[in-house]
Order: structure tokens, then sequence, then C-alpha cells
């Protein structure tokens, strides 16, 4: 009797977590970015690429983002879920299987190609490598979009050996776009190399600047820049924390037979501390949550928690995110009725 009970009590508390399992609805075939990490141009350049997939070999091609599983009653490993959303959207031809989903949950951050059954396991391999290789380096950066938008080229060329606008292209033609993406990629680096070098005369000035004598406003004599151990002797503590947290430097100049003091501050070039509202100290950092993703339908909520590593201020600000744009996709009102057994491949960040 009591090993029933025990078996019952089991069961009863089970059943409301096995009961909370739910799958978001689709907003359309190509492109569901319930976590906001798209822009709306960046949302249409994958759009496009996708539906001439599927307009051209009838392949179906899903992206999909959310925030975290547990907003789905998921607690656990990606694969299951993905397998999971995979089978009750139906993603893929009935028949062929060939479906193919890239999903990112970025809170988790943990993603997975899930692929339809017909590929079988040929698939999972160059599906990691696409994800480890291609797609996972921009994360890092928190590049989402340029990861996405990669990996879904990545993905395409694995499945159909055609970069996308070449389906059914003759060889010279496929041979003289490839040309074209060397010279675009050796111009990109063309740029960034440049960019450093046009930088190098204004950081030289700002080194000249910043070394050059200083001369006593009192009695002019010339005056001696103090040393890190020194200079600290002479700044708020505010100060102070701009410069472990590298937002600002200051360089501290005295005059050695008036004891003048002149102090400079001298701003990072790219710093994510902000001036605080309260101490004005630039020691506020922001953390940006995404609440309610955007819809086609409906506007979102972004919330931003700031907090200032000085005063130790704190506050937060809410923001609107912008309704989607409705895409002509839509018309395309669902998927094919595919099913995955879990093939594919997962990595996190």
């Amino acid at each position: 009797m009591n090993r029933f009970f025990a078996a019952f009590l089991a069961l009863a508390l089970s059943a409301p977590a096995s009961l909370a399992q739910t799958y978001p609805a689709y907003e359309e075939l190509y492109v569901n970015d319930f976590a906001d990490l798209l822009t709306d141009a960046d949302e249409d350049e994958i759009r496009g690429d996708l539906r001439e997939l599927r307009n051209e070999l009838g392949i179906e091609f899903t992206v999909v983002t959310i925030g975290r599983m547990g907003d789905y009653g998921h607690d656990g490993a990606i694969e299951p879920f993905a397998t999971g959303l995979f089978n009750h959207w139906g993603v893929g031809n009935a028949s062929r299987n060939d479906g193919v989903m890239m999903l990112v949950s970025r809170y988790d951050r943990e993603m997975r190609i899930e692929i339809g059954s017909g590929y079988g396991d040929a698939k999972n391999a160059p599906m990691k490598e696409i994800i480890d290789n291609v797609i996972i380096p921009n994360f890092r950066q928190d590049d989402y979009a340029g990861g996405i938008a990669a990996g879904v080229d990545a993905v395409i060329y694995d499945l159909t050996g055609s970069w996308h606008g070449e389906y059914g292209a003759p060889f010279y033609v496929k041979a003289w776009n490839a040309l074209m993406r060397i010279i675009s990629w050796l111009g990109s680096w063309i740029y960034v190399i440049a960019a450093p070098l046009l930088l190098l005369p204004v950081q030289a000035y700002r080194r000249w600047k910043r070394n050059h004598p200083r001369t006593c406003p009192n009695d002019g004599s010339e005056m001696h820049r103090l040393d890190e151990g020194w200079d600290d002797s002479h700044l708020q503590e505010g100060q102070i924390t701009e410069e472990n947290l590298k937002s600002v430097d200051y360089d501290v100049w005295q005059c050695p037979q008036c004891e003048h003091v002149t102090i400079e501050a001298y701003r990072a070039w790219f710093s994510q501390y902000g001036a605080c509202r309260s101490c004005k100290f630039r020691t506020l950092e922001g953390d940006t949550t995404t609440v309610e993703p955007a819809t086609t339908s409906s506007t979102g909520k972004q919330r931003i928690d700031y907090q200032c590593h000085h005063c130790h201020d704190t506050y937060t600000v809410w923001r609107t995110i912008p309704k989607k744009s409705k895409s002509s996709s839509s018309s395309s009102s669902s998927f094919g009725g595919g099913s995955s057994s879990g093939g594919g491949a997962s990595g996190s960040w």
C-alpha cells in the first residue's frame, strides 16, 4: 500500500512539470526572432535567402531565436527541445523530411541546427563544424546577426553545393561569383588594415600632446608628470574608480617650485561605461534585457538596468521596441509536415 501511495505521489508531482512543456507558435516560415536579436534589415536579408531556397529547391529552412527554453517549461538540454519544436511545427517536406531549423536560445547561451530525418547522420558533422567555426565565434563577440547570417549561408552551401542566387547556374557563373567573393573579402581586410593606419596620425598627435612638457601658470617653471603611484593622491575617489575601470585615464602634472597641480583627463576611445546621472563619473554600466519581444502585431519591452561602480546608484530604464514589419512571406502559412529524429548538431558560447 505504501509503495502504491509513493508511486501515485511521484506521478502527481511530475504531472505539472510535464504539462508545463509548451512550444512557441510560429509567425512565419523563415524567421521567427522571438528574442529580438535581428533588425528588420537583418531579417529581410535572411528571409530572402531562405525563401529562395524553398522556392528553387523545395527545402524548408527556418531560423528561430528565443530568450530561454525555461520560458516554455523546458529544463534540460537543447537537443530534445529543438527536436520537439521541429516536429511540432512540421518543418520540411513530409515525404523527403529535408527540413532544417536553426534554433538560438540567447540566455541559455546554446544553439542547435536540427535537421530532418531524411538526412540521416550524414550532416551531423558538417553542421557541428559550421556551428563551431562560423557561428559561435560571432556569438562570442555578441554579433548574433552576423553569426546567424553567416551560418545560414554556410548551411545552404553544405546542403546544396551552391550559394544563394546560384541554384542551377552554370559553372562559369559560380566561378565568377566565387572570384567576386574573394575580392570582396580582401576588400574588407584592406579596410581593416587601413583603418589603424589612418588612426596613426591621430594617435601620434594625441601622444605628443599628452607627453609635451607643461609650463606652470604661476611661475613659468617646467612641470613634472607624476607616476601612477603618486598621482592617485591628487585624484578624487571617483576618478580613481574610472582609472580602475579604464574608462578614463588621468595625468597629474605638478610644479616643483610652487607645487601647483594640473589634472588632465583622457577618455578611453572604446568603453562600456557611461556617465552616472548622480556622481557624473564615467562609472555607469548598463545591462539590457528584452522582457517582451516585438511582434508584427505588438510592440515589445526592453529593460536596461544601470549600476554605478562608484556611488552605487542603481536605476532602471524601460524602452519600447517597435513592431516588426510584416513580410510578404507570411502568405505561405504552414510548413510541409516534415519531422526530425534528432539529427543535427549543437553548440554553446
